[in-house]
């Protein structure tokens, strides 16, 4: 199924990557609101086409430009040696250690504490200042 959505006509560019941060108060009252907010929030995704279609925002400087997505795996870390292709329950990470060059794929915000998730791609072990067994991954959704 193709994603569409509007991106501002400065990040339209076949290529591109960006997070989703969610809706915008700002757009209660726009029309196209639903094009707009048809994503997961926290998710990456990245430009596959560009449509020939723009129209005007409030939001944006100058127009908005109708473009299909692809939703990216979400990069986190899990505790158990995995194997790609299988599935896990991933448990979000207490940890406080920002300082750590894993913190951000261990305290990721895109990831539902307890759902479930499709590894697709293992990286290597993560190095823990707290001694915790890691993995890198990228996980999608079922």
């Amino acid at each position: 199924m193709v994603l569409v959505t509007l991106v501002g006509e400065q990040l339209a560019v076949e290529g591109e990557e960006f997070i989703y941060l969610g809706s915008n108060s700002e757009c209660r009252n726009c029309q196209l609101k639903t094009v707009c907010f048809n994503l997961k929030p926290g998710r990456n995704y990245r430009i596959t086409k560009l449509r020939d279609k723009s129209h005007d925002c409030t939001i944006h400087e100058g127009k908005v430009i109708v473009v299909e997505v692809e939703e990216l795996p979400i990069t986190v870390a899990v505790t158990k040696k995995p194997s790609e292709g299988t599935t896990t329950t991933i448990e979000k990470k207490e940890c406080k250690n920002i300082g750590c060059d894993s913190f951000e794929i261990c305290a990721t915000t895109a990831l539902q504490n307890g759902k479930t998730y499709t590894i697709k791609k293992v990286y290597e072990k993560i190095t823990c200042p707290k001694n915790y067994e890691l993995y890198k991954v990228d996980v999608t959704d079922l």
